[in-house]
């Protein structure tokens, strides 16, 4: 998301595309739509130029072991259930916020999203306002965790509307939202949010 000009840039349900965060880029840029989704998202990529990749190519020994477990055990697994930086169960989500010299914020996030999830299940990371949001009014931020959870509180907008609207810092505003605001609806996460002055936050 550009925090200039609030365009989004979004796919989901992409099985071909080695880097979904490029083809957002492309879909904020050569497209009148924020989100596209499945073949249609493919194709839109493919004609730009981006290349095409197996699906295999995104199959692990490690996410095999971990669908596995998930389903042996009927559960869903978060793609941050294990401890904090722990870099052997960290195979999901991906987020980024940038600052540049000219005061312009920008946010991006890719996930493979839950493991065991429901077929044709999307959730917040493409969703401009729940899982990633910038505003060069106030911050951009990039979040992962309890998708629903993020989604329907709108997080990441949330944020900047703590920010802007309820003068709160950066700071204040991203420890209410994931200490107080998500685990009162049953969900947890995280994330990575840097302001228009240039202080960043990382909350888990």
């Amino acid at each position: 998301m550009d925090g200039y000009s609030l365009q989004a840039g979004a796919v989901a349900g992409v099985k071909h595309l080695r880097n979904p965060v490029l083809a957002a880029r492309l879909v904020l840029e050569e497209s009148p739509h924020v989100l596209l989704i499945g073949e249609g998202a493919e194709n839109f990529a493919f004609s730009r130029g981006m290349e095409r990749v197996e699906n295999d190519l995104f199959s692990t020994p490690e996410r095999l072991l971990q669908l596995q477990e998930a389903k042996a055990g009927g559960e869903i697994i978060l793609d941050h259930h294990a401890a904090p930086l722990d870099e052997r169960q960290k195979m999901g989500t991906v987020g980024a916020v940038a600052l540049d010299l000219a005061g312009n914020l920008a946010a991006a996030t890719s996930t493979g999203g839950m493991t065991n999830k429901l077929p044709g299940r999307v959730g917040d990371s493409p969703l401009p306002g729940a899982g990633c949001y910038a505003n060069n009014a106030s911050v951009a931020v990039s979040c992962t965790g309890t998708g629903e959870v993020f989604m329907r509180t709108l997080a990441a907008y949330d944020i900047a509307a703590l920010m802007e609207y309820g003068q709160l810092s950066l700071y204040t505003a991203c420890e209410r939202v994931v200490m107080e605001k998500l685990p009162a609806l049953g969900g947890s996460g995280g994330l990575i949010a840097v302001d228009r002055e240039g202080n960043v936050v990382l909350t888990v």
